[in-house]
This record gives structure tokens, sequence and C-alpha cells, in this order.
């Protein structure tokens, strides 16, 4: 058939606040022209992200009705650690509480000064703790990922002739691990093909580096992989999935992404030193190892989500729905990082409106106008998110998707919202940073317009 359907059945809903464009405009003055300050419930439509905003399942929620609290050593923990293991053969498996928890794990126990840490292209988090432990993340994605119109098929690779040029300049010795972050969330959530996995792990075998995936869009990567890569159309997920984490070393995972839950997180090592050492810093500052931060009723539905990820059925209609937000936008001359992405819509901010320059921010002013316009909230990946950093070389606006909780009508509603304020683009106004914190500045830093 044509048309895929929603492989589920909508069992609970929950209602939306409709809003009038003055108390938008209200809202939007009083947070300081940065929607992550807005109060959720004066958004119409949330595509601020998908992480841990997504519905979960009916045998999620049963699982939460099961969860063992029991301090140590609760039964949820082993069905959640059972099911890691079957997905990724990783034996070596702590919980944490989200993504960001085991990259701090991680980069306290490897990064530190002198060293660099280089990735396709590191995503905000993970280079905030990268540079919070003092060491310096590098980006090495492809130059065919830098430019929105190209279509190659796997846009979010690392440039192998690049990494090998970091480690000849730097030396093997200051690279304590080489990252790949699959799909490229900052660069469009674009994926990573096998043969570019394979060729990373080879580098970091050549060189004794060990080698660690960003891992929270795991299965997105790998059905984009069965998709597009030759040889691989008949294999399935889960034997790609597989084969993508025996190639690595080891990993970090927000299981608020592919994990299909509001709340949790993974880190994964072969290295039985070092996860070691990585146990006793969660003690320290996360809980103990068989809940590390989480309650047993997330253990559970971290487990069951895990497995729902890696449904075929699920896996096409997830990138299926994604992509008709972006080919409705290329139809009425919105530019996107081209092919779209897994999880989210990447909008060519600098195109969106030529008339404001990158030092004006042009992403938070389309940001802003979408929710002036429609009550919709959207995330600016571009000179406010890593200006702090780097000059980037792209100003996107992404339009996460959260899994399971929009229907096709409310994408429809954000494509009008998208044509009448396309019309009008050329009235979109720059932006100032009036506020800021040192770091991470695009969660809570205030604006006024230009």
């Amino acid at each position: 058939m044509k048309t895929i359907i929603e492989p589920f059945r909508i069992k609970s809903v929950e209602p939306i606040t409709m809003t009038t464009p003055q108390e938008r405009e209200q809202h939007l003055t009083e947070a300081g022209f940065n929607l992550f300050l807005l109060r959720a419930r004066h958004v119409l439509i949330d595509l601020l992200t998908d992480s841990g905003t997504g519905a979960m399942s009916a045998e999620q929620w049963a699982g939460i009705m099961r969860g063992d609290e029991s301090y140590a050593g609760a039964d949820s923990f082993f069905r959640f650690e059972k099911t890691l293991r079957d997905i990724t053969g990783f034996k070596n498996i702590l919980p944490t509480h989200q993504g960001r928890a085991s990259e701090r794990i991680l980069f306290q126990l490897v990064g530190g000064e002198g060293k660099v840490v280089p990735n396709n292209t590191h995503f905000d988090t993970t280079l905030a703790n990268i540079e919070h432990s003092g060491a310096l993340a590098v980006n090495l994605p492809i130059p065919e990922g830098m430019d929105p119109k190209n279509r190659h098929p796997f846009k979010g690779n690392m440039d192998i002739q690049a990494l090998e040029a970091l480690i000849a300049e730097v030396g093997a010795d200051n690279i304590p691990v080489v990252m790949l972050t699959i799909t490229n969330n900052s660069g469009g959530g674009q994926p990573v093909s096998l043969e570019n996995i394979r060729a990373v792990r080879a580098v970091c075998q050549k060189h004794g580096l060990p080698f660690y995936l960003d891992a929270c869009r795991f299965a997105e990567n790998a059905w984009f992989i069965k998709m597009r890569e030759e040889g691989q159309r008949d294999r399935p997920v889960r034997e790609i999935v597989r084969e993508i984490f025996d190639l690595s070393d080891g990993a970090t995972i927000s299981a608020k992404k592919d994990g299909m839950v509001n709340m949790g997180g993974v880190l994964l090592m072969r290295d039985d030193n070092l996860f070691q050492e990585a146990t006793n810093l969660l003690i320290l500052t996360e809980g103990y190892i068989t809940y590390g931060g989480l309650a047993g009723r997330d253990l559970e539905a971290m487990a069951q989500g895990f497995e729902e990820i890696l449904r075929e059925d699920y896996l096409q209609y997830r990138i299926r729905s994604t992509a008709y937000l972006g080919e409705r936008l290329l139809d009425m001359g919105v530019q996107i990082i081209e092919p779209p992405g897994g999880h989210a819509i990447y909008v060519d901010a600098a195109a969106f409106c030529p008339h404001i320059p990158a030092e004006q921010f042009p992403g938070q002013a389309v940001v802003c106008g979408l929710y002036r316009e429609g009550g919709i909230r959207a995330c600016e990946i571009g000179s406010v998110m890593f200006g702090q950093h780097e000059t980037p070389s792209m100003e996107l606006v992404r339009l996460a998707i959260p899994r399971r909780v929009y229907t096709q009508s409310h994408i429809d509603y954000v494509l009008e919202v998208f044509e009448a304020l396309f019309a009008r683009s050329d009235s979109l106004r720059g932006m100032r940073i009036i506020k800021e914190p040192p770091a991470l500045r695009h969660f809570t830093a205030r604006f006024a317009e230009i």
C-alpha cells in the first residue's frame, strides 16, 4: 500500500492548549525570546526535542507497574541488563539517569587537559562534558555533510582522512577515545554508513585507540543502513545493530531517544578496568550500580523500549513520517538538510531569512517566528548553540519529532504555519543576546530583537 500507517493505536490522550497571537507574543517576551524558557502548556505543537518526549506503549506502562524498587539487586535491573546484552553484546553495562550522565562519567575518567576527542559531529552535551574535563572536542564531518542540498545517503559519516591527519597532528597518546555519533544529530540527523563505522574502527585499531559510539539513535541509523547501503537490504535491523555495537569498544546512550522512555541512559564499556572506575564514579554521583539514578520502573520501561525500537514496521513508519514533513517543506521552497533525517527535519535558517547575518542568529529568529505564527516550538542549532566554541558551518532550525505523539494532521498544521511564515520571512528580525551562562547557553540565554 502507498499509505504507511502508524503501527499502533492511540489509547490515551492529553489536551493541547490553544493560544491567541496576543498571548503568544506575551509568552515569548516573558521568556526572553528563548523557547526553552516557555511553559509547555503555552506550546501547541512541541518539536523542541525528541529526547524523552515520546509516548510509551501499553507494555511499557505495564512494566512501570512491575518495577522492583529494591535498592540493590532489583529484578528490574536484571531484565534491563539482559535486554541490553542481547541487543549490544556488551557484558559491562551501567544504567544512568540520562545520556549526559554517561558522558560525564566517561569524560571525567578519560578526558583532561591536553586531550583531544574527535567525532563526526559532537552534540551539545557531549561537547560540553568533553570541554568541562579540559579536553578539546574536534568535529570531522565529511564535506558533503556541510552542503544542505547534497543528497549523499550517509552525510553523517566521519572524514577518515581528516581523522588520520588529526592523529598525526596531535599524537595517538593524546586521543583518549574516538567517538562517532549515530545518527549525526548536529549534522542534520543524518545517518552513518556501516562502511564508515568499519573504517573508523580500522583506524582506531591501527593506532590502538578506543572507539566509542554516541548511540542515542542506533536503531534509526541501522534502518537507514538497511534501506540505503549496498548489500544490507535483506539483513534484519537487529543484526545490523549488533554488528554496529560489535565494532565499538563502548557507547553512551540516552534512552530518551531510541530507548523510547521519558528518562534513562546507558553506559557500555569493554575495558574491565575502566568499567570498574566508572562503577565507582557512578556509585559516588548517580546511585547504586543496579539503579544508576533511576527507579526500578524506569529500568522496566527502558528494557521494553529497547525491544520495541527494533520493530521494523515501527522504524519504517518513523523514518517515512519524518520524510513526509521534509518533502513537503521542499515542495513549498523551504530549504532543508537533504535528504530528510531520521528523528528531525533541519531547516536551513540562513536560506530562510538571508537578510539576517549569522551574528544576529537567524535560527533563533525563525524559531521565534514559528511560535508567533502558530504556537510551534522548535530548536535553533547554529550560532546560538555552538557559537561560544566555534563558528558553525550551518545555521539550522531543528524540528524534532517526538516518538508516537503527533499524527499527520498535526504535521500538516506545522506545514501550514511554515507556509505562512515563509511568505513573510523578510519581516523576521535578527536577535542579540542580553544574558547568557558560560556553557550550554542555548538552554537559558535571554534575547532581544534587533
